[in-house]
């Protein structure tokens, strides 16, 4: 579990980096927001990229969840370090091709008229709305790209959740089954606002693309939802939550004693 939550804090503070630095510089700056073909390009790859990597990466974590609470005594053989690395470079591996192949197909696309994007950064529904001709073959292809990265981690964290709940409700005592969820309930939490933001933005027509909403919902998947994980994370962690306690407690004494 702790090995695939570094390669999650590691891929969200590329995230972040990926977007935040410049929107910020943007929302402050009065004068130059201008960002040029090729860094607009970059910045779409790292995004998708980074994306669907986290799509795979939670669904590898819900499967290690999976092996740890239906197969207890066998996770150690399940998941070895050998099967852990290499589940976690194909993760890394289909969010490179899968964003190559995106970025490649939006931007060999002929850009004429205004090329002021409306938008936080470079994501596809903005810059799609910039294209000149005829986009529909484009989004039929970005829509069934990104069908697959969401739908086969979606069903198999899916899969996992319904056997580990199956699994959960045959433990007989109560204290059993509240352990075994508390090891699972951060992690979906973290899918239910990834998978949720991401399936409104990206699988849907563009026809039915809206500026506002979708700079709302993308604050959640490039902001909000990467500072949430390290507080549901720790939050989980009994070590994590007595220091906590320790801290409340001496800043009430403090206070108490003044």
């Amino acid at each position: 579990m702790y090995f695939f939550l570094r390669n999650l804090s590691f891929l969200e503070i590329s995230y972040t980096s990926v977007t935040l630095p410049r929107m910020l510089a943007n929302l402050i700056s009065e004068e130059d927001k201008t960002i040029s073909f090729t860094g607009c390009a970059t910045q779409m790859y790292f995004l998708l990229f980074l994306g669907g990597t986290e799509c795979f990466l939670l669904g590898v974590m819900a499967y290690d969840r999976y092996a740890a609470i239906c197969h207890p005594l066998h996770y150690p053989c399940i998941m070895n370090n050998v099967r852990c690395t290499v589940m976690a470079a194909v993760s890394w591996l289909s969010g490179i091709f899968m964003s190559f192949g995106q970025t490649s197909v939006i931007f060999i696309l002929p850009f004429c008229g205004s090329h002021e994007i409306n938008h936080f950064f470079c994501d596809i529904p903005p810059v799609l709305k910039l294209a000149c001709g005829d986009t529909f073959l484009t989004e039929i292809v970005v829509f069934i790209v990104a069908l697959v990265f969401v739908t086969f981690p979606f069903v198999l964290i899916l899969v996992s959740y319904l056997l580990i709940i199956t699994t959960i409700m045959k433990m007989p005592s109560a204290e059993g089954r509240h352990k075994a969820f508390s090891t699972c309930s951060s992690h979906l939490v973290v899918v239910t606002l990834f998978f949720g933001t991401g399936t409104v933005m990206y699988l849907r027509p563009n026809s039915a693309y809206a500026p506002d909403i979708d700079k709302l919902l993308s604050l959640f998947y490039t902001v909000i939802t990467p500072m949430l994980n390290p507080i549901i994370y720790s939050l989980r962690n009994k070590e994590v939550k007595g220091s906590l306690r320790r801290v409340i407690a001496r800043m009430c004494f403090l206070n108490s004693g003044r």
